[in-house]
């Protein structure tokens, strides 16, 4: 596919009328939509605010690069845009943005768009064609610049393959030779990198352009593997890498790392692998870069240079994340075919076919909570040999088989945590202790030694040390909770559901959140009362927005109150995440009002005794509920509290100011 199939005439904007980031991303959305690039421009925008609420896409340079990969894409396209006057953008440069290019692709966007997109993404990294683009004037100037950039692009890239070629094929008989350090010819340096971003669009091919370019400039030999939407590309080989002064890794998400081990290695974020080519490689020539050591445990792409340079409770928080992240969908799709069940189950009666099967499949899927939540939080500390004795252990804080210790819980979600991060550590420790075993043993460790003693170990550690332990601390938090009286109920309730609003996806969100799932899953699925509060405490932020730009639209600008209201149906069914685009760009009165309407919210379920038997499914779960009355009450209570609240605090937008 030619980039100029991408770049549609009649999608380019030659003078923005926007002056300020919202206001571009607005009218880019907008003129998507009026093309037909696009079926539902509130998905759409909702998911380009995502993408900037992680880095903003203004690379410098008077660049911008918003882009989104969802479901109301219809077909894939480049949006130019020209600013004559620039845009505050927040881009890293802390430039004035003249140049946008909003990449639209769909959710199952073939390799041939998304090799179109990544060749788009590294010609903006040559200055001539960007000085060019500024000038133009119409869109037939802006698709003949391109396709003369492509031409010369596409006969380089001919040549730079071949050459390729012949160095690795001069690696590879270097390696069999026992040859390493500098390029295998003896001329030039070699280096190789790595370069990924979370959507694997833009950022990861940009990153890999400057690196050659720069790598060219300074006569060195490079090599850069891309980890992109359409998968990994020139994946680096034992031989290259054997062959490499160093590794750069620029990159924003989780890439294979083992095999770098024993390699001075750079370990920054890719947006320095833009930015900052130049000094990624001198460093790499000039060894600076620590030695990298896999048995060490797991490694973040995104960490500055390495995984010692974090903070304790940030390893711990991603550990856990990566955890309940992988939890989630057995959350969420047995927690409604639950909760549907329970729906036949008034219907039809507990004798039928339909409340059976629903049933039963609800808890199959409920079943493995724990062992998935254990066996995610392993592999991020461990990587994959710690898979298996995690979800071991996670799957034996089910049971109270501890028949040996007399427990009579199981240890529980609490002690499903505790084997994950036990499973993961004792990887670690293994790794670290079977590091100086010959290299010719090294495959009997990942198919022999870590499955049979790590299994040997959690097994024994969690029978006789863990479920013992958990099991009594959670039979004592059944015990208090069951004892608790209404005063204390309501304050749990008030904390629970404030929390649920703080960072609406967050840490604080999900800590409570795992709370509710941890008592509802020991109690055997019957004890929902901390459901309740953090479903309805996570109901309230996008309802409230939604209400708010219905009964006070002067508040919001037109863009913005028509995607609040998508809202209605996003918060009813229990996704918080919806208010996260509102929360982005006011987070002082969005946040503030939701977590006073949440915590009021939350302290009523308790008062009212609501039980909600059900990890999901939102307004689907009143259906479950001993007190329907009571979840009403407090659901509209809390939404008008905080919809008030934000209506009245908000200041008018400015285009209706």
């Amino acid at each position: 596919m030619d980039i100029r199939d991408l770049l549609l005439k009649n999608v380019m904007i030659m003078d923005l009328k926007a002056t300020d980031q919202r206001g571009a991303i607005d009218e880019m959305v907008a003129k998507y939509k009026a093309e037909g690039i696009i079926d539902d421009d509130q998905l759409y925008k909702e998911d380009i605010l995502k993408r900037e609420a992680e880095s903003t896409t203004g690379i410098g340079d008077g660049i911008a690069m918003p882009h989104a990969k969802d479901k109301a894409v219809k077909r894939a396209t480049v949006l130019f845009a020209k600013s004559e006057a620039g845009i505050e953008y927040h881009a890293l440069d802390g430039q004035p943005v003249h140049l946008f290019f909003m990449i639209a692709a769909p959710e199952g966007a073939n390799n041939t768009h998304l090799q179109a997109l990544a060749a788009l993404s590294s010609l903006l990294i040559n200055p001539d064609l960007v000085a060019a683009l500024k000038k133009a004037k119409t869109p037939d100037e802006v698709l003949q610049l391109f396709g003369d950039a492509q031409e010369a692009k596409d006969a380089k890239d001919k040549a730079d393959e071949a050459k390729a070629a012949q160095q690795d094929a001069a690696r590879e008989a270097a390696a069999a030779a026992s040859i390493s350090a500098a390029s295998a010819d003896g001329k030039k340096p070699f280096v190789v990198a790595v370069t990924a971003c979370p959507t694997g669009i833009a950022h990861t091919y940009m990153a890999e352009a400057a690196l050659k370019e720069q790598a060219e400039k300074m006569g060195v030999d490079i090599k850069v593997e891309t980890n992109g939407s359409e998968g990994v590309k020139h994946k680096l080989t034992a031989a290259d890498i054997d062959a490499a002064v160093g590794v750069i890794i620029a990159a924003d998400k989780k890439v294979d790392m083992p095999r770098f081990d024993g390699k001075h290695l750079i370990n920054r974020p890719v947006i320095d692998g833009i930015k900052k080519p130049d000094e990624l490689i001198q460093d790499t020539l000039d060894e600076k870069g620590p030695v990298f050591h896999a048995a060490g445990g797991h490694t973040s792409a995104a960490a500055e240079d390495t995984e010692e340079k974090k903070t304790l409770w940030s390893r711990i928080y991603a550990d856990l994340m990566n955890g309940v992240s992988n939890m989630l969908p057995f959350v969420v799709g047995g927690g409604i075919i639950m909760a549907l069940s329970f729906i036949f189950e008034n219907a039809f009666g507990a004798k039928s076919q339909w409340f059976t099967f629903t049933n039963n499949l609800g808890n199959y899927a409920f079943s493995f909570l724990v062992p998935v939540l254990a066996a995610y939080i392993a592999v991020s500390i461990g990587d994959r040999p710690a898979l298996m004795p995690g979800f071991v252990g996670g799957y034996m804080a089910t049971v109270a088989a501890a028949s040996v210790v007399h427990a009579q819980n199981a240890a529980g979600f609490i002690g499903g945590l505790a084997a994950g991060f036990i499973a993961g550590w004792m990887i670690v420790g293994l790794k670290k202790l079977f590091a100086g075993m010959p290299h010719s043993l090294d495959g009997l460790k990942t198919i022999l030694f870590y499955p049979v003693i790590g299994l040997a170990l959690i097994g024994l550690i969690m029978f006789f040390i863990v479920n013992p332990i958990f099991a009594f601390l959670n039979g004592a938090l059944i015990n208090w909770l069951e004892g608790m009286g209404t005063g204390n109920a309501v304050i749990v309730g008030v904390i629970l559901a404030g929390m649920m609003s703080i960072d609406m996806g967050g840490p604080f969100n999900k800590a409570a959140y795992t709370f509710a799932i941890g008592v509802y899953q020991a109690s055997g699925f019957k004890d929902g009362r901390w459901m309740a509060a953090v479903m309805i405490g996570g109901m309230i932020p996008p309802l409230a927005i939604a209400i708010a730009a219905t009964f006070f639209p002067g508040k919001f600008t037109k863009t913005e109150h028509d995607s609040a209201m998508s809202n209605y149906v996003l918060g009813l069914t229990f996704i918080t995440e919806g208010a996260i685009p509102f929360a982005a760009t006011d987070p002082l009165h969005v946040i503030g009002s939701s977590v006073i309407g949440s915590a009021i919210a939350g302290g009523l379920t308790q008062l009212f005794h609501v039980n909600v038997p059900a990890p999901h499914g939102g307004i689907v779960a009143l259906a479950l509920t001993n007190q329907k009355l009571g979840f009403i009450v407090s659901l509209l209570v809390g939404t008008a509290i905080a919809s008030l609240i934000l209506g009245f605090w908000r200041p008018k937008a400015k285009e209706n100011a």
